[in-house]
């Protein structure tokens, strides 16, 4: 039991208690993963039989960490544990499964771009507008659906979905739906959504196969709780409805997941669904200084819908946490930029120690531009991974007709590239042939001289006889050899080595690198099955936290704060604190709305562990055009004692009518009445708002312009000349501006107001 000694005493409690229903509520920090891990292993320790224990997580990077730690403590026994995300282990599940619900065991996994182009095909072949049936709308709205359960017929019988279709002028969302669960059926394949859609009506529609599943996972884990939703939340409940050795972990605070489904009452109201609860609550936060978790607890009282938890810090106070304030986006920019570099040169900070976290991914302009001006290095999250290049999925596209000649979306992806003489048109016959004759693209392929002309039969014909190649090749050869036979027979390879430019040389290597993968993968001793078909499906159900993220790249991180729940790191910066970006506009018409903000918030706030920073600017382009901005309202929640704003405030009462304080309206014209201040010893902050130019304000002619004359900048505020350089047109201007301190501006373009 040597294992459970370095636990506290709440983190012990959590393991120890095996039997019954658990909820473990999990602060930021609080050890989390070393919880779960060690009652896996306290489980396994007791003689549980690791095949009857789910644990179910939401990134695979988290379930092999879990999996590595399991092992250190119980060895080899940890690889038989159902361990990993949602999607993963249910697609397992269907594969064993799928047949009893009309699909093949080797039905194709669809891919969010395999979703929208298939979603693309039937709005054109049904002549409906793109711009009103948008594919990205028309996913996110079938999505939604299914994790919902909601089925195709469900959808066209309801009439309140029916009423909402209608007076949005998209009559026919049903209809679409319909057609593309239809198409994926006829297809062999499964979109993400389905992986869990269809476990459900698997379940659902067959008692034994419930019963099966409910007597083979007798214990569960699941982990980030607050993140499930209703098609996640079903599942867990049917399985674990007859031993109720349910375990699930999570953190309301840190609920931000609305927007793609995840309910947060599943946490908040677990305890309806199992009376007998036992609650443990993780409250000490090991990442992050006192300073920080002060700041977060302040920020988080002001939720109302919460299960109430201390969280504490035993680590040092800490520096307080810096509040920037600038003139634009750029300038917040360099402020950000200047801050990393000072800090590395000073102190010799790694740049992967650092990151900045926004709102939106359109922030990163300006970051980005103002690290590149300093040599800063740095790497996005969220953009193109891997394995949504083209050339990879061309490649893969190859791969899964191979296993599933009925995928629709690979044969039309793979059948003219490289380009082997099948041109739109045959392309679209074959479609339509298959519409009309009620068959699948392949059968029309196979049988192409039945309804193509002579010389398109040709082309098609060779086609199906070197995917029926590959086909016999899978059946004696590795992952591997199968793989690179695939992509020099398919001619990629020699297409994307005779392109000589830059980018063609980085296809090339990317490609190489994919196979690369597939032989280590070959190679994995811990895997039993190694076949290609295997990789695929991994590849498949990577998720975006498992995406091009190596940690041991020196460069400082930029992304979304969605993108950064899970991580952690000595430095953040959190940009864009501004009323209308953060909180979202979208948010502050619904305390619910606002509430996931917060939230948001919290979590860009405990990412930090040493140094947190928090910035807005007073104007930002949105749409072309400078706007004035208004500070956050969830800067002014937090206890200024914790803050050092590294500009002066404005203060009521200065004895200077220029500069006394003029908080705007913004803080009277919510939408709802704003949450009190919990704590009465707390100490209200005071940020400056953006200036707002006097009402008669007008550029004044300034060719008379001396020192000691007084002035007003629309967005500078009022001011005194303390010199002037230069002559006519380029006079440079000196000036002093009481809040801000002293600017250089070229008369030309600074649009003065001469005040005295």
């Amino acid at each position: 039991m040597d294992y459970l000694d370095g636990l506290n005493p709440s983190q012990r409690a959590a393991v120890e208690q095996t039997e019954g229903p658990v909820m473990i509520v999990a602060g930021a920090g609080s050890g989390k993963t070393r919880v779960i891990t060690y009652r896996v292993a306290h489980l396994i320790r007791k003689g549980v039989d690791p095949f009857n224990i789910l644990v179910l997580t939401f990134t695979n990077k988290a379930a092999k960490e879990m999996r590595e730690r399991i092992m250190k403590v119980v060895g080899t026994e940890a690889k038989n544990i159902w361990m990993g995300t949602f999607h993963s282990v249910f697609a397992k599940l269907l594969r064993v499964e799928a047949q009893k619900i009309g699909y093949p065991n080797n039905f194709t996994i669809y891919d969010t771009d395999d979703s929208k182009s298939l979603i693309r095909s039937i709005l054109k072949e049904q002549q409906l507008d793109d711009k009103l049936y948008n594919a990205n709308f028309v996913y996110n709205r079938i999505s939604s659906s299914k994790n919902n359960l909601i089925s195709p017929a469900e959808y066209l019988q309801n009439e309140h979905i029916q009423a909402e279709d209608f007076s949005s002028g998209r009559g026919k969302m049903g209809e679409i739906y319909q057609t593309y669960a239809q198409r994926c059926y006829k297809a062999g394949a499964m979109d993400f959504d389905d992986l869990l859609y269809k476990t459900n009506v698997l379940l659902r529609e067959h008692p034994d196969v419930l019963y099966k599943y409910q007597n083979k996972f007798k214990y569960l884990m699941v982990d980030e709780y607050q993140d499930t939703n209703f098609s996640q939340y079903l599942i867990v409940k049917k399985l674990a409805a007859n031993n109720e050795n349910i375990c699930v972990v999570g953190d309301d605070a840190q609920s931000i997941y609305a927007f793609r489904g995840a309910n947060i009452q599943n946490i908040l109201n677990f305890e309806k669904d199992y009376p007998d609860l036992k609650v443990f609550k993780l409250e000490q936060n090991y990442r992050s200084t006192q300073n920080i978790v002060n700041v977060a607890n302040s920020i988080i009282a002001n939720n109302k819908n919460q299960l109430k938890k201390s969280v504490f810090s035993e680590n040092e106070t800490g520096d307080k946490i810096k509040v920037s304030r600038a003139f634009s986006d750029n300038e917040e920019g360099k402020i950000v930029a200047e801050s990393i570099a000072q800090e590395q040169a000073l102190k010799g900070s790694k740049y992967k120690d650092f990151a900045i976290l926004y709102r939106t991914n359109a922030q990163s302009r300006a970051m980005e531009e103002s690290l590149r001006k300093l040599n800063v290095p740095y790497k996005i999250y969220g953009g193109l991974s891997f394995y949504q290049r083209k050339e990879i999925k061309d490649l893969i596209a190859y791969f899964r007709l191979t296993f599933n000649p009925n995928d629709e979306e690979a044969i039309k992806r793979v059948i003219n590239y490289p380009r082997r003489g099948i041109g739109d048109t045959t392309i679209e016959k074959i479609i339509i042939a298959a519409d009309q004759q009620n068959l699948t693209l392949w059968e029309i392929i196979t049988n192409a001289h039945q309804y193509l002309d002579a010389r398109s039969a040709s082309a098609v014909g060779n086609f199906a006889l070197m995917i029926q190649s590959f086909q016999v090749m899978t059946k004696t050869h590795s992952a591997y050899d199968t793989a690179l036979h695939i992509a020099q027979h398919s001619t990629i390879l020699k297409d994307l080595y005779s392109d000589k430019s830059i980018e063609g040389l980085s296809r090339y290597e990317n490609i190489q690198e994919l196979l690369n993968g597939i032989k280590e993968f070959s190679e994995r001793e811990d895997l039993e099955e190694k076949g290609l078909d295997v990789f695929m499906q991994d590849v498949a159900l990577l998720t975006n936290d498992d995406n091009d993220k190596n940690p041991n790249a020196d460069t400082v991180s930029l992304m979304t704060i969605h993108s950064a729940k899970g991580l952690e790191f000595d430095n953040v910066f959190v940009v864009g604190l501004e009323e209308n970006l953060f909180p979202s506009q979208m948010s502050l018409s619904s305390r619910i709305d606002l509430e996931e903000e917060r939230r948001l918030f919290y979590v860009a706030i405990t990412r930090a562990g040493k140094k947190l920073n928090l910035s807005y600017a007073t104007s930002r382009y949105r749409w072309g055009t400078l706007t004035s901005c208004e500070p956050s309202r969830f800067i002014d929640e937090i206890d200024a004692s914790y803050l050092e704003l590294d500009f002066k405030p404005q203060l009521k009462g200065s004895g200077n009518p220029f500069f006394d304080d003029e908080r705007s309206a913004w803080q009277q014209k919510e939408t709802f009445s704003r949450p009190k201040p919990a704590p009465p010893q707390k100490t209200t902050s005071i940020l400056p708002k953006a200036h707002v130019p006097s009402a008669d304000f007008a550029p004044s002619d300034t060719s008379g312009l001396q020192v000691g004359m007084e002035v007003e900048h629309e967005r500078f505020g009022f001011g005194k000349v303390i010199n002037l350089e230069g002559s006519k047109p380029d006079v440079k201007a000196t000036i002093f501006f009481k809040d801000l301190g002293q600017k250089q501006l070229l008369l030309k373009f600074a649009k003065l107001k001469i005040v005295k």
